[in-house]
């Protein structure tokens, strides 16, 4: 679980044994995926049974196991971790005289479950769907052994051939051919109400399959973390921990989602299921097969949904549309004019509905890339053009890492609007400690550092140049008071 959705309502993964990792793809692919352009019959006469359109997609759907292999002592004294483990997994605890008797004291690797998920084969060849976590291990690296099983009982040991954390979508890939892959179809052309089916192999049961309706589209529900990129379908069709990288199909049989969480009180399905967009996934996989890794465009700004109240008071219509709270000098945005005040409402003439909406549509596309962006200024649209950055690119030179495992910002508006900050507040804010920081004992999220060393400061880069070696005095901002720490730098 990453986030509660309420008090009482959690956020759950779907494999069995949820965690997440980040690997770029090691072997360049040229892949063709065909999408099929046809929108569904919506007036076509409700059949009695889809029997002929499940039967056909339920085979292109496999289920996905993984495990881990661990080093244990055959005798001899062991480590607190290596008991709970063999306890936990049911394995014999040796004898401990043996190795006190100089008998076989020697380590054995063993092979430990580690989780149960579904999985989508995309070609003929042997390419196959699944979700980042469920391919992934506890401690964000790949798992050490995947075996995939068709719907036909043969399994294969299969190649994490790459992963992305940010959208949740992997693939594998297994040595076989004439595979039955799925048909694929535009998910933008899906709609509230649409009949869907969820197949996979909830809970390990082996394959099923589920039926209901798209009950939202283009939710965000958090549970990627900031950096990570959502804009799920929400259905009813019942789906359990296992069906993680299951397929989510259309009255055609035709893959429109990838299931990938629930919201439930209970851990199991309650009519809340979450599936990423299939046009989202295959981006996601061409990216990581066809360019061997993953490159994310960037404009360089701060951007805040419309509320009523702005929508009054900038002068417009309605609440579509997303405004830029700040420019960044000399990135793509201010370079094509964007500035700070404009409200943008479409991409290459594509309107942009929210925030989330504009985040996501720019990261699916390449760094270099060209978009006309629609502002709505002074109460005139104008269209202006800007080629993409590179996020990873611009992430490595300016970065948002200040010390090990601490990541910060420069504050504003969209920052202090999150964390609550007081307009009379500015510095530096951190967005994330990560637990085995070595400053998690002095640091958390929301904390503004408001001076280094006697010095303010409103960049990572002063910041930087301010810290030194040794012991630093920190003057920060947090809940409502101001006090002093002193960080010991290495």
């Amino acid at each position: 679980m990453k986030k509660s959705l309420s008090l009482v309502v959690c956020l759950i993964v779907l494999a069995i044994t949820p965690a997440f990792a980040t690997k770029n793809a090691v072997k360049v692919v040229d892949l063709k995926l065909t999408v099929d352009q046809k929108e569904i019959d919506r007036n076509a006469p409700q059949l009695m049974s889809y029997a002929p359109v499940v039967e056909k997609a339920k085979h292109s759907v496999v289920s996905v196991y993984t495990a881990n292999i661990v080093k244990v002592q055959r005798g001899g004294l062991m480590t607190p971790h290596e008991q709970f483990m063999r306890r936990f997994f049911g394995m014999p605890m040796p004898d401990p005289r043996q190795g006190q008797q100089g008998q076989d004291n020697s380590t054995e690797e063993r092979r430990l479950p580690q989780g149960i998920g579904s999985g989508v084969i995309l070609t003929a060849e042997g390419y196959i769907l699944t979700n980042n976590h469920v391919v992934a291990n506890q401690n964000g690296e790949d798992a050490d052994e995947v075996m995939v099983q068709l719907s036909d009982g043969r399994e294969f040991s299969a190649k994490i051939v790459g992963r992305d954390p940010g959208t949740d979508v992997a693939v594998l890939k297994i040595e076989t051919s004439g595979l039955p892959a799925i048909r694929i179809a535009d998910s933008d052309k899906t709609m509230v109400g649409d009949t869907v089916f969820a197949i996979g192999n909830p809970l390990g049961v082996g394959l099923t399959v589920t039926r209901g309706i798209i009950s939202a589209m283009g939710r965000k529900i958090g549970i990627y973390g900031k950096e990570g990129y959502e804009s799920f379908i929400q259905t009813d069709a019942s789906i359990n921990p296992g069906n993680s990288g299951g397929a989510l199909i259309d009255v055609e049989g035709r893959l429109i989602g990838v299931n990938s969480a629930i919201a439930s009180r209970t851990g199991g399905s309650v009519g809340l299921g979450f599936a990423i967009p299939g046009n989202l996934a295959l981006n996601v996989i061409r990216n990581l097969l066809e360019y061997g890794e993953i490159r994310r465009g960037f404009l360089g700004i701060a951007i805040s949904d419309i509320t009523p109240e702005k929508a009054e008071v900038f002068g417009l219509k309605d609440s579509t549309g997303v405004l830029v709270d700040n420019v960044e000098k000399g990135l793509p945005a201010e370079m094509a004019g964007v500035e700070r005040g404009d409200i943008i409402l479409e991409l290459d003439g594509k309107q942009v509905t929210n925030g989330n909406d504009l985040r996501l549509n720019i990261a699916q596309r390449r760094p270099g890339s060209e978009v006309a962006i629609t502002v709505f200024r002074n109460g005139k649209k104008k269209v202006l053009n800007a080629k993409l950055g590179d996020l990873d690119k611009h992430a490595g030179e300016s970065g948002d890492r200040l010390f090990e495992g601490v990541k910060a910002v420069a504050l504003d508006e969209r920052m202090r609007q999150e964390y609550s900050i007081p307009a009379t507040i500015s510095g530096l804010v951190i967005t994330e400690v990560e637990p085995k920081s070595p400053f998690s004992r002095h640091l958390r999220e929301g904390i503004v550092i408001l001076e280094v060393n006697d010095k303010k400061v409103q960049t990572l880069t002063e910041t930087r140049s301010l810290l030194r070696k040794g012991l630093n005095k920190i003057y920060i901002f947090d809940r409502s008071y101001v006090r002093y720490l002193v960080l010991n730098v290495n």
